[in-house]
């Protein structure tokens, strides 16, 4: 169950903790990772803050539903988080602009402009058939029902799914947007909101459930990009509300920044810990 080249101290603690066992069947402590996990999670999380408090001061006169859903590329690793960027990636999700489209594109990163090009066209479709709050919500009973309405032609068998939504892209636009709101993302302690459920989070789960410190194994796999698996949202967030449990000082946010430092293979994540 260790982590072999560790990236950042999440990764280096959790392989000590390994060893030093105490926990069920040999593992590490349960009340031990989950500090380690809420403690990991806090450099990461003032920083998502600080990065989409920033976007939304930079384009008020935007719709906030989509520069949140332009930075949610930028951290789902689609994209690179610039001004210029989410200036193109908002006017494609309002107007399906092409020439701010062809500009969106060159920020891309390694896996190419693609998945920016029908992550922004996919995201503009659905923003036509999804009617959301004019602005950002205050309360988590409103971000339930509005990722429900987002959810509901995703999870369809009667619509197809707009290219490259899937698991990241179904999930990612409400949690940038409660890292806009902390004091509201801290009262998050169920599933009320769904959080992504793969890519580093799957890896994360993983690691934990060999260390058996969850039930079971998560579903989907460690590609976070336009597969979609619609159990592993459920599933996967049900295992961070496990997760969360006899600790109460921290929020299923807290879990899930906790769970991408644990499972994330990105060579700067030694900085955000």
């Amino acid at each position: 169950m260790k982590i072999a080249k560790p990236l950042n101290i999440v990764q280096t603690t959790f392989n000590e903790l390994c060893a030093k066992g105490g926990g069920i069947g040999g593992g590490p402590a349960r009340s031990k990772v989950q500090q380690l996990l809420h403690d990991g999670s806090k450099k990461l999380n003032k920083f998502a803050f600080n990065e989409i408090t920033d976007q939304l001061v930079k384009f008020p006169d935007r719709d906030p539903w989509h520069v949140c859903f332009a930075v949610g590329l930028g951290w789902g690793h689609l994209a690179q988080i610039n001004d210029d960027f989410t200036d193109s990636a908002t006017k494609v999700l309002s107007r399906l602009d092409a020439t701010s489209l062809g500009k969106a594109k060159t920020f891309h990163l390694e896996r190419g402009p693609t998945p920016i090009e029908q992550s922004l066209t996919g995201g503009y479709a659905m923003f036509q058939k999804v009617r959301l709050p004019e602005g950002l919500p205050n309360d988590l009973e409103s971000y339930r029902r509005a990722q429900e309405r987002w959810l509901q032609p995703i999870l369809s068998k009667s619509e197809e799914r707009p290219r490259y939504i899937g698991s990241w892209n179904a999930t990612a636009m409400f949690m940038v947007a409660l890292f806009s709101k902390p004091a509201l993302a801290s009262t998050l302690k169920n599933r009320e909101v769904m959080l992504p459920p793969g890519g580093p989070i799957y890896v994360g789960l993983s690691l934990l459930h060999q260390a058996k410190l969850i039930s079971q194994k998560p579903a989907g796999s460690a590609l976070d990009d336009q597969a979609f698996e619609p159990g592993a949202i459920y599933e996967n967030n049900a295992l961070m509300d496990e997760l969360l449990k006899g600790k109460s000082d921290w929020s299923i946010l807290d879990v899930h920044s906790g769970l991408y430092m644990l499972g994330t293979r990105h060579n700067l994540s030694d900085q955000w810990a």
